[in-house]
């Protein structure tokens, strides 16, 4: 451990979160840094946790979509943080987004980072610090927080860095590679920007990839509550296994990797998809933030808005993968710029 290193608390909300914070926290503890890493189980977050081989302590769960039950979730977390952070004595508070850890934080008087690339998300309390990326405009963050620093490129550019394709899973999820793969992430119904025509376009989606005849869907729905939904509403796609559930988490960006096409209701996966260079559309319906508009604007991203964009738009063919296997596919300036924001911050605040 570095002499007089500071302890930095990194708080695991949600699915995204988990492959993001796998390398910052690798380099913080490489560095000296003890790291105290919670996770909240929420989505597939513990088993994210799991397969990252991440050491964890999970706190708290996810409460459902009601607001109101959202709010007592929140109070409920954050109680359920207060014990360990008293005990644990951190010197700063991080996350990408954790409202419960941000609550905490200012509670006990401890310097709150929160890291960000979507400028429409409601923050109920004020960080200290906002780490966004260069295209989302200092003065739309600094409305959230006292102070707003900067890294280039977009968030998923952090764990791409250091990516390696594995093609196991092609044969662990039991699929042809002569098929065209399309990896299909439904919109994230319970989030509080969710916009119900997202769900419309999933299912233009499903139509015209099930109309498709070499088509195969890999489905990754966000909870258990949505996968049943899925199941309940195409049960003949699932049982000819022209789309398929995985049984358990996958690695997300290896999935994307191996896929032809990403088709996407959230933002995430479609920035995976961006920074490995695969095809991507998304069908998210809410409030377009700075980082997608960034990448439709350069064409490494395309914004579907009606079912007839899903039919005319997305162009269904087999993509040539040119990098090699231990390829990395981006290089690592956003995360060593993020690193030494946070350990800036921590010494220094």
């Amino acid at each position: 451990m570095k002499p007089n290193a500071k302890k930095i608390w990194i708080d695991l909300d949600n699915s995204p979160h988990v492959p993001f914070f796998h390398p910052i926290v690798d380099q913080l503890r490489a560095m000296g840094y003890p790291v105290l890493l919670t996770a909240r189980d929420a989505y597939q977050v513990t088993d994210l946790v799991r397969l990252h081989q991440m050491d964890c302590v999970t706190i708290g769960r996810h409460f459902g979509k009601n607001k109101l039950m959202k709010a007592i979730g929140l109070l409920v977390r954050s109680a359920q943080l207060l014990p360990l952070a008293l005990r644990e004595k951190p010197a700063l508070a991080v996350s990408h987004g954790s409202r419960a850890q941000t609550m905490v934080a200012r509670i006990l008087g401890i310097p709150s980072v929160v890291i960000a690339d979507y400028e429409h998300v409601t923050h109920v309390n004020r960080p200290d610090f906002m780490i966004v990326p260069d295209v989302i405009p200092t003065d739309v963050a600094g409305k959230f927080a006292s102070h707003v620093l900067k890294y280039p490129g977009i968030k998923e550019d952090v764990y791409a860095a250091g990516f390696k394709p594995d093609p196991a899973i092609v044969s662990e999820l039991g699929l042809d590679t002569d098929e065209l793969l399309v990896t299909v992430r439904p919109p994230a119904t319970e989030a509080h920007y969710h916009n119900p025509e997202s769900e419309a376009l999933l299912d233009a989606v499903i139509d015209l990839l099930a109309s498709t005849s070499n088509a195969r869907i890999v489905l990754l729905p966000r909870n258990g509550t949505q996968a049943r939904e899925i199941s309940r509403r195409w049960p003949h796609w699932l049982a000819t296994r022209k789309m398929i559930i995985p049984r358990q988490a996958v690695d997300g960006l290896n999935l994307v990797w191996h896929s032809d096409l990403v088709i996407s209701g959230g933002g995430t996966m479609n920035r995976e998809a961006a920074a490995l260079g695969v095809p991507v559309y998304s069908i998210f319906r809410g409030h377009i933030g700075a980082v997608d508009r960034y990448l439709a604007d350069h064409g490494r991203l395309v914004l579907l808005e009606t079912a007839e964009d899903v039919r005319t738009r997305i162009v269904l063919t087999k993509r040539s993968r040119l990098k090699s296997a231990s390829a990395s596919v981006a290089d690592t300036s956003a995360l060593d710029r993020i690193v030494d924001q946070l350990v800036t911050v921590a010494q220094e605040h």
